[in-house]
């Protein structure tokens, strides 16, 4: 009963956050939905889990302080808590700040892959999808004052940044929340320019990333070294992961690459070239990675010597099976078609 209810708290904070136009009711809408997540990351009785809940606390709460200070200076300059008048420059850029620390951008990212790690798959599926929501709308309301050049360098950054983090990772939770850095860095580089490419671009990796933490969780796979042996549990299983951590890296023609084409366009014809260039060649770090773990899913046998390390797994249902592949499936091809 106690899980439902704080459940249903995250929902309805997250829905009355999203439907706000008050600086005031979003700082409180954010507030519940911050400590509604925390009994989530802290339930399993592990210090990693405890120390996850601590870092997570306490870069939530000091956005939520960067958050009210930006919109409290904004009140006192303008004379209303209302998200679209924000003329001024410092307080919407801290704002701007408030909102990606939220959501772990560059450079306020650091503690986005230490709680994943910290947290159950399921609980970083929250995280890393459901959790970008409603800062990201607030993002949205208020993407006409957001200084471009500020948003443009933090998108780049972030790109780079989640790029190089990823490569070394042999944890997939750590691995996922570089890859969120970048996409989280796409999604801000055009933000002024074309806000609907911004949500398309984080709707669809909400799309492609929740089939692919809920396969890790069934299949119980944490690390590179699991991924060599998730064929033993789902063959079909195993083939739907490579496609969604493709189609997740941007590779043509699965869903992934739809958003990135349409901010590419946006890039070349707002004049910025170079730095559609920049972020293209970014974006083949995070493929690297995702090529390497698709590599040891689909084309790699493990040892078979008796004294090689397997890890032990329960095997997947059937019923579960049929139930999340075609979602899997559906949500990796379905969106190439749209583009006309």
């Amino acid at each position: 009963m106690s899980t439902a209810m704080i459940f249903v708290g995250l929902i309805l904070s997250t829905i009355l956050a999203t439907a706000s136009n008050s600086w005031l009711l979003a700082w409180l809408c954010l507030e519940l939905n911050t400590l509604s997540i925390l009994p989530f990351i802290s339930k399993t009785k592990h210090p990693r889990a405890i120390e996850a809940a601590t870092k997570y606390f306490l870069t939530q709460a000091t956005a939520s302080c960067l958050l009210l200070l930006a919109g409290t200076s904004n009140a006192w300059l303008t004379g209303t808590w209302d998200m679209t008048q924000m003329s001024n420059k410092l307080t919407s850029t801290t704002m701007l700040i408030a909102l990606t620390m939220k959501m772990g951008t560059v450079p306020t990212h650091f503690w986005l892959p230490e709680v994943l790690q910290g947290s159950t798959l399921l609980t970083a599926l929250l995280i890393s999808t459901w959790q970008k929501i409603a800062p990201m709308s607030l993002l949205f309301i208020m993407s006409n004052n957001i200084q471009p050049t500020f948003a443009l360098t933090l998108g780049l950054l972030s790109t780079t940044f989640g790029g190089w983090g990823g490569m070394n990772q042999t944890q997939l939770r750590k691995m996922m929340a570089y890859s969120s850095i970048a996409n989280m860095g796409w999604t801000v580089i055009t933000l002024t320019h074309e806000p609907k490419a911004s949500m398309i671009n984080i709707f669809t990796y909400i799309i492609l990333t929740t089939p692919t933490f809920l396969l890790m969780a069934l299949t119980s796979t944490k690390t590179l070294q699991n991924m060599t042996t998730m064929w033993s549990t789902s063959p079909l299983a195993t083939t739907t992961m490579a496609l969604l951590l493709l189609s997740t890296a941007g590779l043509p023609p699965l869903t992934g690459f739809l958003p990135k084409l349409i901010i590419m366009n946006e890039l070349v014809t707002q004049n910025l070239t170079p730095l559609a260039t920049m972020t293209m060649m970014t974006s083949l770090l995070t493929l690297s990675f995702y090529l390497r773990t698709t590599y040891l899913t689909t084309l790699l046998n493990p040892p078979s010597s008796a004294t090689s390390a397997t890890k032990w797994r329960q095997k997947m249902t059937k019923n579960k099976t049929m139930i999340l592949l075609p979602t899997a499936t559906t949500s990796t091809f379905m969106m190439p078609a749209l583009i006309p």
